[in-house]
């Protein structure tokens, strides 16, 4: 211990100061982590009980997702105006209010009117969080740090399928907002104790409205086009095609006028500069496409394959949490000692094997195999993330964080919506077979694009 000093630490343990700030952001952020998936299982439930088609209780859970990426370009101006404390209270107290009222809808169309509340309060907070921790942690254990914040992302998808099926299994829908709320009192109050105070504003920052007016819409088109890709003229119809091509051509343009602006632009594209965090960004695109897009046929495939109701499926998925929630700590401890490169390789190659026996599986397959399957593909893809955020930051200044963590969200989350797109039309088309090869390669792109991570551990650049 007396090797030690207060700059950077050599023992496994994150300090006590951040340790508290952890706690604080990401008790506030699970209930946003877990509400992004948590619907997924009741779409069916709330179309009976609202009266609604599947084609309309649908926007249920598009309406959040492009809630999210209305306000998540912004994060990084409004942190800088308000300061980060400020901030979280504020999106953390939007998100309460959007899952208080999403509990007392009345029909499908004032559900989704406050699902995007929630979008949009949750869309400032999971930037912010990232930024939050990065900051405070001044460049040390970033591994450790990550294998923290980055525990809710990785288990949500995993965890709100399950939760999900046990309140639909004993509860009534409203719960499946009802359930943010103690995670959202108890956040705040954390908030308010732990978090340091905002430091006194160096001056009003200007919103780049023009880069807001073509990156917002930009991204929300992509995904737009995206979730509509499972409809009867896939990737070649013009509900796809217009909204995709569309978004992407007002992305290009936001990159050509933040170029043109620089610092003063709402995100600084020039960044992306730094060799680590474009690779961060590619791998956590192709990461949300294996994440996301196996997270739609693996509740699919025990449902329509095994036989098993939206509960049951989900009760089926905890083995998958429980490897990775096994695999963080480890996987962290290895990224700050060993680097992220072999990590983020040998993570990825799990995934992949572990994915495979889904491949070949049918309605005769061994259970207890399948689940062990889950168990080590869950180890594989919770310690994934891991090197990927940590590199993501590397050799960044204090200032450029915020950005970086709107590239790396972003990324996963339009990488999710791609592989979620591909997926449902290979299943829709060919079978769960077909399906899970192409999960399974994609996986092994990421492994191989993992090659470019650097093979030493990250440093202290800031």
């Amino acid at each position: 211990m007396t090797q030690q000093t207060s700059v950077a630490p050599t023992d496994s343990e994150l300090d006590p100061e951040l340790k508290r700030i952890a706690i604080a952001v990401i008790t506030g952020a699970i209930a946003v982590i877990l509400d992004t998936t948590i619907v997924s299982v009741a779409l069916h439930d709330l179309s009976g009980a609202l009266d609604a088609s599947v084609e309309t209780i649908q926007w249920v859970s598009t309406a959040y997702l492009l809630a999210m990426f209305v306000s998540i370009p912004i994060s990084g101006w409004a942190q800088g105006r308000l300061g980060a404390k400020r901030l979280w209270l504020i999106a953390l107290v939007v998100f309460f209010a959007g899952s208080v009222l999403c509990a007392l809808a009345w029909n499908a169309e004032s559900l989704i009117a406050f699902r995007v509340v929630q979008g949009l309060g949750g869309g400032v907070m999971m930037p912010l969080m990232t930024t939050i921790l990065m900051q405070a942690a001044h460049g040390r254990n970033l591994g450790r740090l990550m294998a923290a914040v980055s525990l809710p992302a990785a288990l949500g998808p995993i965890l709100g399928p399950v939760v999900g099926g046990l309140i639909l299994g004993g509860l009534s829908w409203h719960w499946l907002f009802l359930v943010n709320v103690p995670f959202c009192i108890v956040g705040f109050a954390l908030a308010v104790r732990m978090l340091p105070a905002d430091p006194p504003p160096t001056g009003r920052v200007p919103l780049d409205g023009v880069g807001l007016a073509l990156v917002v819409p930009g991204v929300v088109g992509v995904i737009y086009g995206l979730s509509q890709v499972g409809g009867q003229g896939g990737f070649g119809s013009s509900e796809v095609l217009v909204p995709l091509v569309g978004g992407l051509l007002l992305i290009a343009g936001f990159a050509g006028w933040s170029l043109r602006r620089g610092a003063r632009a709402l995100i600084d594209v020039r960044i992306l500069r730094h060799r680590p965090l474009t690779v961060s960004t590619s791998l956590m695109f192709l990461a949300g496409a294996a994440l996301y897009g196996a997270m739609l046929l693996l509740p699919l495939y025990w449902q329509v394959v095994r036989g098993h109701d939206a509960l049951g499926a989900g009760l089926l998925l905890i083995p998958q949490g429980v490897g990775a929630l096994a695999s963080r700590t480890i996987a962290g401890r290895l990224t700050d000692t060993i680097g992220g490169r072999w990590v983020a390789v040998a993570a990825f190659l799990v995934m992949a094997a572990a994915t495979i026996p889904f491949a070949f599986a049918d309605a005769t397959t061994p259970q207890w195999w399948l689940l062990v399957a889950l168990l080590v593909r869950g180890f594989g893809m919770g310690a994934a993330f891991i090197p990927l955020m940590t590199l993501a930051y590397q050799g960044l200044e204090r200032h450029e964080m915020p950005d970086a963590s709107i590239f790396t969200r972003t990324a996963q989350q339009v990488g999710g919506s791609f592989g979620v797109a591909v997926l449902a039309v290979v299943v829709a088309n060919v079978g769960f077979d077909e399906a899970f090869w192409w999960s399974i390669a994609f996986t092994l792109v990421a492994a191989g694009l993992s090659l470019l991570v650097p093979a030493k551990p990250v440093t202290a650049d800031q």
